[in-house]
């Protein structure tokens, strides 16, 4: 839930970034520079956001994995189970 909070307020930012940097005419070398160095801080925020979504990624896909196992692991107890009743009543 963290995560999820982390890159909505990450989302945010940067679209406020980007309205504000539409609206800021950037005609004099010295506001250019200024621009430069948050877009440098902007491509360190979406590094650090897409770091994140790895790290997501990585623990959502070792959930998966386990989930899977437990599934595979449920079917085939399901269907030991159902194998024992057709063989008992065939009897």
């Amino acid at each position: 839930m963290k995560l999820i909070r982390i890159m909505l307020a990450g989302i945010v930012a940067v679209h406020a970034l980007s309205v504000s940097a539409q609206n800021e005419p950037a005609s004099t070398p010295a506001a250019h520079a200024v621009h430069e160095g948050s877009s440098d801080a902007i491509v360190r925020m979406r590094q650090q956001e897409a770091a994140a979504n790895r790290v997501y990624q990585r623990k959502v896909a070792a959930a998966k994995k386990v989930y899977d196992e437990k599934k595979t692991e449920a079917r085939k107890e399901r269907d030991a189970t159902i194998a024992h009743a057709r063989y008992s009543a065939t009897q």
